[in-house]
């Protein structure tokens, strides 16, 4: 910029003043509407952020500025995620504790933060880790412990509201969403013992523990959920995960299952995500049918199917190979084979199972008997049926499904048509519309009335009945790791009890080794006076998931020093929703869910005021790196400028990017780079070296990072954050460049300019001209509406053009200039502060009334005419915008530029087009 802006000391000034004097500090209460601005809280990780990371948080800034300028109390907090996998790793590594690894990397977050000059309260940071911090945490999972959902009235409610209507009434009038439980009188609830008592509440608590098939990695050593678990792998870390079987802590998220699906109609979100936790949440109503075994009389095996209108179709049960009754019901010479497949199907994971395709599959030698017409349909196990949905078996039905079809064709197994959806469709497709053919007492029924038809016949005969289901399973709540909450739970009697709030926090032990144990149980587990309690009882030595702290955090940002409750209802109820959420589509489906699932629990049991935490939501798209790509001669330390490549056969090599302006390499600091680079020979066209250019990931691997603190340092903060803004709709994800922010930096270098006449301070109290108005109120206007629906990159667009005009109009007028600081403002807050008070204002801007756009500063009173003499276009005429012909005609025989041209010819024919053009014929 010009020399007289110094970006890096006005920065480090109002930075300094804004923590120093805490102007963004939130206070309940202050009489102003409230406004809450909230980003998803980041990881601290080792790298630190790039120049990616905070494209979501200067949106989220600037919306919080622009509404302070409404007259808003804003609360725009900033927290850490602080548990995680990396600082366990980290801890395993160095044998260093992983609090040391996450303090520093918050440290370096922050400082970086900071920098790019964001209006955070930092007075309510929160991190995870922290005991004052988790200690809510356990207490939120206590209050699921001791909880139960009673369908009945659609809601949680507290264990004891159970324990009274089983000591009154039994489970009659009971509704309740419960793993499985008998049906008991008064009678025998009296008669149990408190060890039967507490067994039996097991079923119905929303926090319990259950032995299933987890997906267990044995080189992290924990369980992890099925979101961290991509294509068999670990998502940190890319280790195989298997299928195994534990005792776990779960959660009953499926007891909102409704709710969760029903309210994302009510929110304010992309339709892409709530499309994502509609398919998640995978509501589907059909029917589960009994089809009886052919050689054992009494046994069954159930299925459910959201199309048992093609019943009639079906010619072989599949089952998962873990079914229960896959081994019961394999025939003798059939067992060798069967115990084989199932062995090696269940090493595989999910993913690895489904990737085995539909051919893969054993017949168990048993038979079961078709419902409708007694016809055996011969059973078999197959990894394309998977234990967790459904029941884990399937009536196939290969003519309308694809992966039935692939398995029947393998297998030489007949492939009945039983619905015709018109035309000569080739097999299979699938049948969601068209008419029942070769279906006894369904032929001639469209689809919706046949499976009506059919499940009322399931149902009159005893053989089944309609049935909703879900996709949703219950959270698994347990990891086998050191960092992370533990869970505030003691086994007194082998029976798991809650710690009450005042044994709360139970902060993390130390431990002499963060490694897993490799046999399924934490590094707490190896801390024997840690477990085992002096009354005999034991601590859970399982902790929480990394999710646990981020599915409640920013209830707790609204009252984050609160040492006696987790939120004071006040201020909870003050604050109420996040006005705007702000973070990535790759929360879909775990934070966003389970939030929604903690907020919907927490407001069942009165304890805040709304049962959706987030009104609105913005995903953020990603800013992308241009990796510089030298190319190398294949076989040689060759290296051939991109120019000149013709038939040589090149291998890519990326340079750091640092190393590269507008695809020219710096050769000498490239050998200084690397050490295989120092002795290589560059081929050059024209005396330099041009690399190619690609788009891809920004990460450390490719090179083409790029650090906000050296954009900082060189440009300004200011400038980074009106770049990333002017690149696109936030929504978006588009490329970095480095020479592209160079116009970004001459558009600041102009706005600094127009307040100053070489160096001098030039602005004065002169009154504004109509035109100086009329282009700073269409720019209040068009910002305004820009920012309030999420169209920033427009809003620097049309600073530029407001800037442009001003200058051409050598603008100097306070009147223009002093609101115009403020339309910067929430884009490049330092440089605006800096104005601000040299306009000679002692507070912030940031208290400044947003500029009120006036529409009559734009209305256009005159308009400019091109009068045409003689077929060209000889002179401009304004006009009034109310003039009309006659007033039209008398301005033109007025005007000496028509004297100029008639040269005392008279006119024979006079054309006036409204608001358009105005033509002339001379006499001859």
């Amino acid at each position: 910029m010009d020399d007289e802006y110094n970006h890096q000391q006005v920065e480090r000034k109002w930075q300094a003043y804004w923590r120093e004097n805490q102007v963004f500090k939130a206070v309940e209460n202050s009489g102003k509407p409230k406004y809450y601005v909230l980003d998803m809280f980041p990881y601290p990780s080792g790298a630190g952020l790039h120049v990616g990371h905070p494209l979501g948080y200067i949106a989220s800034d600037i919306i919080a500025r622009y509404r302070r300028h409404l007259g808003f109390e804003v609360l725009h907090p900033m927290g850490f995620d602080a548990f995680g996998l990396p600082a366990e790793q980290f801890a395993i590594d160095t044998g260093n504790h992983p609090a040391t690894f996450t303090d520093a990397n918050i440290s370096r977050y922050r400082n970086q933060l900071e920098a790019i000059g964001f209006s955070f309260d930092w007075s309510r940071e929160v991190k995870t880790s922290d005991p004052g911090y988790y200690k809510w945490t356990q207490w939120i999972f206590t209050l699921l412990f001791n909880s139960w959902y009673n369908k009945k009235a659609d809601q949680a409610e507290p264990i004891e509201a159970l324990v009274q209507h089983l000591a009154n009434h039994g489970t009659e009038g009971v509704f309740a969403a419960a793993s499985h439980c008998e049906s008991i009188t008064a009678d025998q609830w009296a008669s149990f013992n408190e060890r039967q008592k507490q067994e039996y509440l097991l079923s119905f608590r929303l926090a319990y523990q259950a032995s299933t098939e987890v997906n267990w990695c044995p080189a992290l050593g924990t369980v992890l959920s099925n979101d961290e678990v991509k294509d068999g792998l670990s998502e940190r870390g890319g280790h195989p995960v298997v299928r195994q079987e534990m005792k776990q802590w779960f959660l009953r998220i499926t007891a909102y299952s409704d709710r969760l699906l029903n309210a994302l109609d009510t929110l304010d979100w992309p339709n892409s995500i709530k499309e994502i936790q509609r398919n998640w949440i995978g509501k589907s109503t059909g029917a589960v049918i009994s089809f009886d075994l052919a050689e054992k009389n009494g046994a069954s095996i159930k299925v459910f199917s959201t199309r048992p209108d093609t019943i009639f179709g079906c010619t072989f049960i599949v089952l998962a190979a873990d079914h229960p009754l896959a081994m019961e019901i394999t025939t003798a010479e059939r067992r060798g084979a069967v115990e084989e497949y199932i062995s090696n199907s269940l090493i595989k994971s999910t993913v690895q199972r489904q990737a085995a395709g539909e051919s893969a599959g054993v017949f168990t030698g048993s038979f079961a008997l078709h419902p409708f017409t007694s016809q055996r349909l011969p059973i078999f196990l197959a990894d394309y049926v998977l234990k967790e949905y459904g029941t884990g078996a399937i009536m196939a039905v290969p003519a309308h499904d694809e992966r039935d079809y692939r398995f029947a064709a393998a297998n030489n197994l007949p492939i009945p048509k039983v619905v015709d959806s018109g035309g000569d469709l080739p097999l299979p497709y699938e049948a969601k519309e068209g008419k029942l053919i070769n279906s006894s007492f369904l032929d001639g029924f469209s689809v919706p009335e046949a499976i009506t038809k059919t499940i009322a016949e399931l149902e009159k005969r005893g053989v089944g009945q309609k049935k909703i289901n879900y996709r949703l399973k219950d959270a698994n709540f347990g990891r086998q790791r050191y960092w992370g909450e533990p869970i505030p739970i003691i086994f007194h009697n082998q029976l798991p009890q809650a710690l009450p709030l005042e044994q709360l926090p139970l902060v993390l032990p130390d431990v002499e080794s963060y490694k897993p144990t490799g046999t399924g149980k934490s590094p707490l587990a190896g801390i024997e006076e840690w477990v085992n309690l002096p009354n005999g009882d034991n601590r859970e030595t399982d902790t929480m998931p990394g999710w646990a702290g981020s599915s409640w955090y920013w209830l707790r940002f609204m009252d984050p020093q609160n040492s006696t409750q987790f939120c004071s209802p006040q201020k909870e109820k003050y604050w109420g929703q996040v006005d705007i959420y702000i973070g990535g589509p790759e929360h879909a489906t775990g934070h966003l869910l389970y939030s929604r699932f903690w907020a919907n629990f927490l407001y069942d049991r009165c304890l805040t005021s709304h049962a959706e935490p987030f009104k609105k939501l913005i995903n953020q798209g990603m800013i992308q790196g241009r990796s510089s790509i030298a190319h190398r001669i294949k076989g040689t330390d060759t290296f051939i400028s991109a120019g000149l490549i013709k038939n040589e056969e090149t291998t890519p090599y990326r340079m750091d990017v640092s190393l590269v302006k507008n695809d020219r390499l710096d050769i000498e600091s490239a050998r200084k780079w690397r050490a295989d680079l120092a002795q290589a020979e560059f081929v050059l066209e024209n005396g330099e070296f041009i690399c190619t250019a690609e788009v891809e990931k920004m990460s450390k691997s490719k090179y083409n990072v790029i650090n906000p603190e050296a954009v900082i340092d060189r440009q300004g903060a200011d400038v980074l954050r009106m770049y990333e803004m002017f690149l696109g709709p936030v929504e978006a994800s588009k490329p970095w460049s480095t020479e592209g922010i160079d116009g970004t930096t001459r558009f600041a270098r102009k706005f600094w300019s127009l307040f100053h006449n070489g160096g001098a301070w030039n602005v004065s109290d002169r009154k504004a001209s109509n035109q100086e108005l009329r282009a700073l109120h269409t720019a209040i206007k068009k910002i305004s509406e820009d920012i309030d629906r999420f169209s920033l990159n427009t809003c620097i667009s049309q600073l530029m053009i407001c800037i442009n005009e001003l200058r051409e109009l050598k603008c100097n007028a306070r009147e223009i200039l002093e609101p115009l600081v403020i339309l910067l403002s929430p884009f490049a807050p330092h440089m605006a502060e800096e104005l601000w008070q040299k306009l000679g204002h002692q507070s912030s801007i940031s208290t400044a009334a947003w500029p009120e756009f006036k529409p009559e500063m734009v209305a256009v009173s005159n308009l400019t005419y091109p009068v045409s003499i003689g077929g060209k276009v000889r002179f401009q005429l304004a006009l009034p915008v109310e003039a009309d012909e006659t007033a039209a005609k008398d301005a033109v025989l007025g005007s000496a530029d028509f004297e100029k041209w008639a040269d005392g010819k008279s006119i024979n024919r006079f054309v006036f087009v409204p608001k358009r053009m105005i033509n002339v014929v001379l006499s001859s």
